[in-house]
């Protein structure tokens, strides 16, 4: 038989928070089918709410952040009702071509980008590369609509190719001004979901970009990145640190994760869970905050879809208490990895945020409840898919197990939970 502690680490980093139920059927088939079984719904069409449309003044302002908590709490549902690793793979896209509402000011353009995201997130990079030097949210993020022939901006086309596709070392200072000039010409607003181009306002002239001098357009310098030997090693590291650990992967898992047959992310995804370095980085990863309440969600049975509004504050609250927020991310550079999310006013955070999730999961708390008290810790340990408690954290569970909500608290803030 399976086993259970390996597909446990599948599920927690494939996807978000498994159940106790979804980790048992995984032990009945198995890694292969596990792992498929997570990556079938990557690129399955979903329905996404649209927003009103933007509205200037401070009529406007109000409505633009309401949309904005709308869609947040849209996506948060999604991503504690949806199994499997798509909605895990469109929050990793966001943070690497990270993009905020706080500077786009518009639901409606943060969910095109979301659509985009979703629809070209687990195939081939050319695609996804292509509609994103398109997206209007990325182009008002980056200051893209200010790229004129006469005064071209830098700033998309440093990112895209440090952050998005090659990283520091694959391209100069020349490459950066021949990129810029190259997308010059679109245009966003936050009153239209769709980009437009500008010809007047774009320079047609040849440049030298990475090696080559022509009349590139926004197409063939997309596949210009990806096609540039940087680019798959990039990404493959990229998809390590936040799949599997927060340093890079050794060149073997690198060429494993590169030679994927199919050259998807969904094929690098299949690579990373199968290589030989990723079983020994269980235990070894900081959860995000999005990722520790999703799986909290998942694993204590709060139905989100059904919370009223005046109930969200834990949920929403508590990722902002966190510090990450769905749609807000602090920077082009997205969210940090690793150690940084553990300090001290995060760990008073999640068992402040613990303490209030508890209270929305009386089913939870009573199944706890019915267990014999000497066996509520390891009742805990299967409720929150945690393979083992240390030494020290079970003595301070076993400590809390006279009051059920208490220890379920604890159990979330403890370390075995917030590094999986």
């Amino acid at each position: 038989m399976t086993d259970r502690s390996t597909v446990s680490h599948l599920l927690r980093r494939l996807t978000f928070g498994p159940t106790a139920a979804e980790v048992d059927a995984a032990v009945r088939a198995g890694v292969p089918a596990t792992v498929e079984k997570a990556l079938a719904g990557i690129g399955a069409t979903v329905p996404i709410p649209e927003p009103g449309p933007f509205r200037p003044g401070k009529e406007g302002r109000q409505d633009a952040r309401r949309q904005a908590t709308e869609a947040t709490w849209w996506w948060v549902s999604r991503m504690a009702s949806a199994p499997g690793a798509a909605e895990k793979l469109t929050f990793f896209w966001h943070g690497h071509w990270a993009t905020s509402v706080r500077k786009v000011r518009s639901a409606a353009l943060m969910l095109a980008q979301h659509r985009t995201l979703r629809q070209y997130g687990g195939g081939g990079s050319g695609p996804l590369v292509r509609a994103m030097l398109r997206d209007p949210a990325l182009i008002l993020w980056l200051d893209g609509q200010r790229n004129t022939r006469q005064a071209p901006n830098e700033n998309l086309a440093r990112e895209l190719m440090e952050l998005f596709t090659l990283g520091v070392g694959a391209y100069t200072e020349n490459d950066v001004k021949a990129g810029a000039r190259v997308l010059t010409g679109w245009r966003a607003a936050r009153t239209a979901t769709t980009a437009t181009f500008v010809p007047a306002r774009h320079d047609p002239g040849p440049v030298t970009l990475l090696g080559r001098t022509a009349a590139f357009d926004t197409d063939s310098y997309a596949d210009l990145l990806v096609h540039h030997p940087a680019h798959l090693p990039f990404l493959a590291r990229r998809l390590w640190i936040r799949y599997a650990s927060g340093t890079g992967p050794d060149a073997a898992t690198t060429a494993r994760m590169t030679s994927a047959p199919e050259r998807t992310t969904t094929g690098m995804l299949r690579a990373l869970a199968g290589a030989e370095a990723f079983a020994a980085t269980n235990g070894t990863l900081v959860k995000q905050p999005v990722e520790w309440m999703i799986g909290a969600v998942r694993q204590l049975g709060v139905d989100l879809g059904a919370l009223p509004e005046n109930k969200r504050g834990p949920i929403l609250g508590g990722l902002r208490a966190l510090g990450q927020i769905p749609f807000r991310p602090p920077s082009v550079g997205g969210w940090p990895v690793g150690t940084a999310w553990l300090t001290t006013s995060s760990a008073q955070a999640r068992l402040r945020t613990g303490q209030a999730l508890a209270g929305l999961a009386p089913e939870a708390v009573e199944r706890l409840s019915a267990a014999a008290r000497g066996d509520r810790v390891d009742a805990l340990a299967r409720m929150l898919v945690v393979d083992a408690w240390s030494d020290r954290t079970r003595a301070v569970l076993t400590g809390g197990a006279a009051e059920p909500r208490r220890l379920l608290a604890l159990g979330l803030a403890s370390p075995e939970y917030t590094v999986h």
